[in-house]
C-alpha cells in the first residue's frame, strides 16, 4: 500500500523549478511523526529551496508581509519582557515557522498537492496508531531517541489510562488524530462512498495495491484512538468534523443522528438531576463524567481552565500593549498560585498576556485572513477548484478545528504539532494565493485583447 501510494503522481503537481522541494516536503512529512529530526531537516531544505527559487514572490505576498510586522511586534515585546532571556527563547516557537509558512505557501499551489499531502498524513499515522494501541492494551514502552527515530512511549499513556502514543500528552495526540481523521474523511468522500466495494472498477485489482481500500479501516482506528485519548477537546473536534462533512454533503439524517447523540451526552453530563439520571442509563459514564469533571473530582482549582484564563486576562489588563514577554506566563502563574503550569490553555489569552493585544489581534487577523480566503476560494466555480472541492473543504475544516482546539489548549509547544499546523496553514494560503494570481493574470490578458 505504502509503495503504491507514494508512486501516485509523485512529481507532476508542481512547477518544474519546484520539483525538488516538493519531493523533499513529501519525504519529510512522511517520516516526520517517527523522526522529527530527519523530517524537519527534509522539510527545512524544501523551505530553503522554495525561498531561493521564489524569493521575490514570497517577499511581495501580503500575508507574509503581515507576519513580518508581527515579528517586529514580537521583538519589541521580548525586549521589554520581565524575563528577557525566556522571552527571546520563546521566539523560536514562532519565528522559524513564519519562514516555513512563507516558503511552503509558495510551494503548494494546487488541489492535487493538497490531496497528496492528505494521503501522506493518513499513511504516516498508521505506525503512530499501532504504537498507541500497543501502549494502552499491551503495556508497550520505549525510549529510543537517536538521529533516525525519536520514539518515547509511556506505558499506560500520559496521563495514565489515556492514549498518548509517541506524543508528550494525550491532548496533543488527540489534536494530531483529529487532523488525520478530518483529512482522511475528505479523501473518503472525494473518492465517493458508492465506489468502495471490492472488485468494482478494473483499475483496482488488488486490495493490497489500492490504498483507498485501507482508508476506512484507518479512519475507524483513528476514531477509536480519539475516544481512548479521553480528550474532551478531541471528542468535540471529531464530532465537529462529522457534522461539517454531513452538512456539506447534505446528509440530514446523519446530522440529526449526531446531534441527538451529542445532546444525550450533554444532558447526561449537565442537565438537572432527574433528567441527567434518565440519560445516564444509556450514556456510558466514560463520556458524561469526563465532560463534567466527575471522572476527576479532586482536581486543584489552580489546574482548572477558568482559573488560568482569569489570571491570563488579568495579566493582559496590566500590560495591554506589549505584554509580559513570551514564556513569562508560567513563572508568573507559579509565583501567584504556587503550581507549575506551562500555559493557560488558550492561545489567544496566552499571546495577549505575553505579547500584548495589538500583536495578538494582528496574529489572529492574519489567521482569519487565510481562513476567509480559503472559504472564498471554495465558493468559486472554477474547474480546478471543483475537481478538488472536497479536499479543499477538509483543509478548511482542519483549520477551524485547530483554532477551536487552541481556545482550550495550546499546540505551540509540541514541535510535531506546531510544524504540522504551520504546514496546513501554508497549504491553504498557498493554493488560495496561487488561484487569485491565476485569475488576476487571466483578467489582465482579457483586458489587453
Amino acid at each position: 500500500m505504502l509503495g503504491v501510494s507514494l508512486k501516485l503522481g509523485f512529481d507532476r503537481y508542481s512547477p518544474h523549478n519546484l520539483q525538488l522541494p516538493w519531493k523533499l516536503l513529501q519525504i519529510g512529512l512522511l517520516i516526520f511523526p517517527l523522526s522529527p529530526f530527519l523530517g524537519a531537516v527534509s522539510i527545512g531544505f524544501a523551505t530553503l529551496f522554495s525561498w531561493l527559487r521564489q524569493n521575490r514572490k514570497i517577499i511581495h505576498t501580503p500575508i507574509n508581509q503581515g507576519f513580518a510586522v508581527f515579528t517586529i511586534l514580537l521583538l519589541i515585546s521580548s525586549s521589554l519582557a520581565v524575563d528577557k532571556p525566556a522571552a527571546f527563547i520563546g521566539l523560536f516557537n514562532l519565528l522559524p515557522f513564519f519562514l516555513v509558512f512563507a516558503g511552503l505557501s509558495a510551494l503548494i499551489q494546487t488541489g492535487n498537492q493538497l490531496k497528496r499531502l492528505a494521503w501522506i498524513f493518513v499513511i504516516g499515522s498508521v505506525p503512530v496508531l499501532i504504537m498507541g494501541f500497543g501502549q494502552l492494551f499491551f503495556g508497550w514502552t520505549s525510549q529510543l531517541q537517536i538521529l533516525v527515530l525519536d520514539v518515547a512511549i509511556a506505558s499506560g499513556g500520559n496521563p495514565p489510562g489515556r492514549m498518548s502514543s509517541i506524543f508528550m500528552h494525550a491532548n496533543i495526540f488527540a489534536a494530531y488524530l483529529a487532523i488525520v481523521f478530518t483529512l482522511g474523511l475528505g479523501l473518503l468522500l472525494e473518492r465517493g462512498i458508492g465506489d468502495w466495494r471490492l472488485g468494482t472498477g478494473k483499475r483496482y485489482k488488488s486490495l493490497l495495491r489500492n490504498p483507498y481500500y485501507w482508508l476506512p479501516l484507518i479512519l475507524v482506528a483513528d476514531f477509536a484512538a480519539l475516544i481512548l485519548t479521553n480528550s474532551r477537546n478531541g471528542w468535540a473536534i471529531a464530532i465537529l468534523a462529522c457534522l461539517a462533512f454531513a452538512l456539506y454533503q447534505g446528509w440530514r439524517l446523519l446530522v440529526g443522528a449526531v446531534t441527538g447523540i451529542v445532546a444525550s451526552v450533554l444532558l447526561a453530563a449537565f442537565a438537572p438531576a432527574p433528567v441527567a439520571q434518565l440519560f445516564r442509563r444509556i450514556v456510558p459514564a466514560f463520556f458524561w463524567a469526563r465532560l463534567n469533571d466527575e471522572l476527576y473530582p479532586d482536581r486543584p482549582v489552580a489546574l482548572m481552565r477558568k482559573t488560568q484564563w482569569q489570571f491570563a486576562w488579568s495579566l493582559t489588563q496590566q500590560h495591554p500593549w506589549t505584554g509580559w514577554g513570551l514564556r513569562n506566563f508560567s513563572a508568573l502563574y507559579k509565583a501567584h498560585m504556587n503550581i507549575d503550569l506551562g500555559h493557560p490553555h488558550n492561545l489567544f489569552l496566552m499571546l495577549s498576556a505575553e505579547t500584548g493585544l495589538p500583536a495578538t489581534l494582528l496574529f489572529f487577523g492574519l489567521l482569519g485572513w487565510i481562513l476567509f480566503s480559503g472559504i472564498q476560494l471554495l465558493q468559486k466555480s472554477h474547474s480546478l477548484i471543483t475537481e478538488n472541492r472536497v479536499i479543499i473543504f477538509s483543509y478548511l475544516v482542519v483549520l477551524i478545528e485547530w483554532l477551536l482546539f487552541n481556545t482550550v489548549d495550546v499546540t505551540l509547544f509540541d514541535f510535531r504539532l506546531n510544524t504540522i499546523s504551520w504546514l496546513l496553514l501554508a497549504a491553504v494560503s498557498g493554493i488560495t494565493y496561487h488561484h487569485y494570481q491565476h485569475d488576476a493574470r487571466k483578467h489582465e490578458i482579457g483586458n489587453s485583447k
